[in-house]
């Protein structure tokens, strides 16, 4: 099974913590965006993690193949 990789979009995030509520292991708030934690930015394979994603009111969880951003230069989530 391929790994799924979590991020969250600061552009799009307007600080509901919806992610936060849903799965406090793998979000958290910092200056009022939701972020990964890191060490847990593989962990969109999870049920709660796809849950949250799919409840974001601002639709800024993204999940993606490992495989798919293994080449691309990425911002980390926290600022």
């Amino acid at each position: 099974m391929k790994r799924q990789k979590v991020s969250v979009d600061r552009e799009l995030c307007y600080g509901s913590a919806e992610c936060v509520h849903r799965a406090p292991a793998v979000f958290e708030f910092v200056d009022g965006f939701g972020v990964v934690r890191p060490g847990h930015e593989q962990s969109g394979d999870a049920p709660e993690i796809r849950e949250a994603a799919e409840k974001c009111p601002s639709q800024a969880i993204s999940i993606t193949d490992a495989a798919d951003t293994a080449d691309t230069a990425s911002a980390p989530d926290r600022p």
